[in-house]
């Protein structure tokens, strides 16, 4: 008796320990939209563990669902047992940080990171007070909501390590650029109506490291000197990558009218291109010695543009190799398997495009409207739309091929997510596991 009745408290004991533990952050399996290595593709480790099929009426292979307060596009980040995401409220004056256990579903952080007395209104009905995703280490999550703030978040317990509230710009039509790592660096954008910016903060102190104006010449004044239309051509919500080129990091930028590659380390404007466009939010792709760019939203084009060590200065005659002109994305950024562009627009228009010399292989159609990333899970990508569809396309220059057709039944507006075989998608209204 004596020994059943201490094995019984020991049980306890131990039970106590392991709820009273702090939920793992390593590893680090998605660190942010793009994934680890930051353009769609899922490790192909996981790839043969990621379910094909489900479906939200009959339940199959769903593991969870957690019921979500707030809006948002941003996407979700994992590390250790933890899901991450931003919401905030449908006037923007409350920002959150959502923190889910990746295993049960479970909401173990629902907490307030910044409130606004008077949010600028949007202007759109697409956008949202929670557009950028946050990007995820093992030690720290970083959070950002434009002009409203950028706040370093401890995953161990999900209190604010730092934050900024004073760089500010006007958004117009709210916030969409999201950070990026570099190092020791956060990399911030701001191409609102009235600046337009990247600057780079120490994200170990949140102190400003540099800052780099726009030098585009927008064409847009009026008789008085005035931008037209408030500023409005002017804006962007681009997520810039960085790609060694020549011997050096370059952090490749797209804002409105031109791109730009800086000096990841310094800020230093290396060279620009010239492009026509306005609200750019498409990440930069890189296949070998070529860039591929989108300029912008609404008659967005697609261009390759040649990596050579004479980038320097204005390239837009010079390094500008092909021009895709029609059918382009204009939210959801393509992705590139095997020297082929995978894209689709926001009417569902999915098209193949080949990367060295921008000939048009194919296109096709989805159905409803587009604004989440796809995912490459090998030789298929999952495309999601906002009447809950996701579909698998075969990943083939050859032809469009429709493999598979799942319903969840809820908005996609935030790109899905990979974890040690599961697939995380955020809705309007809830957070999936969906697993084998």
């Amino acid at each position: 008796m004596i020994r059943t009745t201490a094995l019984t408290a020991l049980s306890l004991a131990l039970l106590a320990a392991h709820a009273g533990a702090q939920p793992a952050t390593k590893p680090v399996f998605w660190p942010g939209k793009g994934g680890p290595t930051h353009d769609g593709i899922v490790p192909e480790a996981e790839v043969a563990r990621v379910p094909l099929e489900w479906d939200s009426t009959t339940g199959k292979n769903i593991a969870w669902r957690t019921e979500l307060e707030g809006q948002g596009h941003s996407s979700p980040v994992i590390g250790g047992d933890m899901v991450w995401f931003t919401a905030a409220t449908t006037d923007g004056t409350k920002q959150f940080v959502y923190g889910i256990d990746r295993h049960s579903g479970k909401v173990v952080h629902h907490n307030l990171v910044f409130e606004n007395a008077a949010p600028e209104e949007l202007g759109n009905p697409i956008n949202n007070y929670a557009a950028p995703s946050p990007v995820l280490e093992e030690d720290a999550l970083y959070v950002h909501f434009g002009t409203y703030g950028t706040a370093r978040i401890d995953p161990a317990n999900g209190k604010k390590v730092w934050e900024r509230r004073d760089i500010n710009v006007r958004h117009f039509r709210g916030p969409g650029s999201s950070p990026i790592i570099y190092g020791d660096l956060i990399i911030l954008t701001f191409d609102g109506i009235d600046q337009q910016f990247v600057t780079a903060l120490d994200k170990k102190t949140g102190k400003s490291v540099w800052k780099t104006a726009r030098t585009t010449d927008y064409g847009d004044l009026d008789k008085e000197g005035k931008p037209t239309r408030d500023g409005d051509m002017r804006k962007a919500y681009h997520t810039p990558g960085v790609f060694e080129m020549g011997g050096k990091e370059v952090l490749v930028s797209i804002g409105s009218r031109a791109a730009f590659g800086y000096d990841v380390k310094t800020g230093k404007e290396l060279w620009t291109i010239r492009h026509g466009g306005f609200n750019a939010a498409i990440p930069p792709l890189r296949f070998g010695d070529m860039l591929i760019l989108n300029t912008g939203s609404e008659r967005a084009h697609t261009i390759g543009v040649r990596i050579d060590d004479k980038m320097t200065g204005d390239i837009t005659e010079s390094h500008v190799v092909w021009d895709r002109e029609k059918r382009n994305a204009s939210e959801a950024a393509p992705v590139l398997v095997n020297g082929t562009v995978y894209q689709i627009t926001r009417g569902g228009v999915v098209s193949a495009v080949d990367a060295k010399s921008g000939k048009d292989l194919w296109d096709d159609r989805l159905a409803g409207k587009h604004v989440p990333a796809p995912l490459v899970l090998g030789d298929k990508m999952l495309f999601c739309n906002d009447r809950g569809e996701c579909f698998l396309v075969k990943a083939s220059p050859e032809k469009f091929e429709l493999i598979r057709q799942n319903q969840l039944g809820e908005q996609i507006s935030a790109s899905p997510a990979v974890a040690e075989g599961a697939l995380f998608i955020r809705s309007s209204g809830a957070l999936y596991k969906i697993g084998k």
